[in-house]
């Protein structure tokens, strides 16, 4: 059976993950709706794609929901656009739109909606046969409760239904592939402290994502895993004056999904390793996730990505950010740095950032501006 819109899509869909392994050396792990890993928000990708640690804002459901329980205001709501290969196509798209709310001082509720819409894809059996246009899209709807259990720590629950529709078989829709993930968050944000010349304040912060049932796309029955997804992250502001912060962030990321590898030992990674490596559960996939790696220690390090950021403010009206985002070779060779400015004015903030690839493997984000919209407005809150 031909699945023309499916594999063209796929191939957008990771061209930033690098699917393409040429032999056994090359496991990189792959996954369904894979822009659930992209930075949704410029301010978070001008800073090297990350944000588990970092102050809070209104676009932290994807980062680390238990950071609203510190917002400084009562609500606040976002929108977001990021356009996908925009050097190729226009139409190619992720947008988001992110709302908060501080039931009091110690809690907050939040929602989301992510968008990934491939735009008009043209498919047809034969050059001779008129085309069927289809607009495969993937949307993802959040919703999570944070507390705070004490003065400087937090913790947070999320819910999220993702839905993907995808793929044509015979130019007929197949229908949308649809499961749901919980998120598990931990916030720490220390006080103030006095230090010789600045003051400063630490900020950790972990979370567990995507936790739920694999997806499945097609009739013949494969089931895909979601990128459930471990997030842990370390911050610290430089305070100098009421008007200069600075802000230095460091993140470290891992799937926590299977290795692909060679289960029956016959030097190839097929379709029976392919069959094999389909029957491990979502769960015991995230355990596995800790020690399969065939080379063991040595590349499950290499399943984890690094990102380095930084943030000045001045005055609390003008935001510099710069970042660098390095993943293994072998892994998918995701390295770029990142380069973003922020703006706010009032309840009002804008966001823009920027990305510089610096990988042999070209990235659908390159040479790409990147925008976000905030308001923030109601009581102000105080940590």
């Amino acid at each position: 059976m031909k699945k023309i819109t499916f594999f063209l899509i796929t191939a957008v869909l990771f061209a930033d993950f690098s699917i393409f392994a040429q032999n056994d050396r090359d496991r990189v792990i792959t996954t369904a709706v894979p822009f659930l890993l992209v930075a949704a928000d410029a301010r978070a990708a001008g800073m090297g794609d990350q944000g588990v640690a970092t102050s809070p804002d209104v676009f932290s459901q994807q980062w680390n929901p238990a950071k609203y329980a510190f917002a400084t205001r009562e609500n606040g709501v976002a929108v977001t656009y990021t356009p996908y290969l925009s050097e190729i196509v226009n139409d190619i798209f992720l947008g988001s739109l992110n709302y908060f709310h501080k039931i009091n001082d110690r809690s907050a509720m939040s929602a989301s909606l992510r968008y990934f819409s491939l735009g008009n894809i043209e498919t047809r059996e034969t050059f001779e046969q008129f085309p069927n246009t289809v607009n495969p899209n993937d949307v993802t709807l959040d919703v999570s409760y944070a507390l705070k259990l004490s003065e400087t720590f937090s913790m947070a629950v999320a819910g999220r239904y993702l839905r993907s529709d995808l793929g044509l078989q015979d130019l007929e829709d197949l229908g949308a592939a649809s499961t749901f993930g919980v998120d598990v968050a931990a916030f720490y944000e220390g006080e103030q402290l006095t230090l010789s010349n600045f003051d400063a304040r630490w900020r950790l912060g972990a979370n567990i994502s995507n936790i739920g049932p694999k997806m499945k796309y097609d009739d013949a029955g494969q089931e895909n895993f979601i990128p459930t997804n471990l997030k842990l992250g370390a911050g610290f502001d430089f305070i100098f004056d009421a008007d200069n912060r600075l802000g230095t962030y460091v993140e470290f990321n891992k799937l926590l999904v299977p290795t692909p590898q060679d289960f029956d030992g016959d030097g190839d990674i097929d379709a029976e390793d392919d069959q094999e490596y389909n029957d491990i559960g979502s769960i015991e996939g995230i355990f596995k996730s800790f020690g399969d790696a065939p080379d063991g220690f040595s590349e499950e390090l290499k399943e984890v990505t690094l990102a380095l950021g930084a943030e000045y403010w001045y005055q609390d009206k003008f935001a510099l950010r710069a970042g660098y985002f390095n993943e293994s070779e072998e892994k998918g060779f995701r390295r770029f740095f990142s380069l973003g400015a922020g703006f706010a004015y009032e309840s009002i903030v804008i966001d823009a950032s920027y990305l510089f690839s610096t990988s042999s493997v070209p990235s659908p984000l390159e040479g790409t501006l990147r925008f976000g919209l905030s308001f923030n407005f109601g009581d102000s809150f105080t940590n």
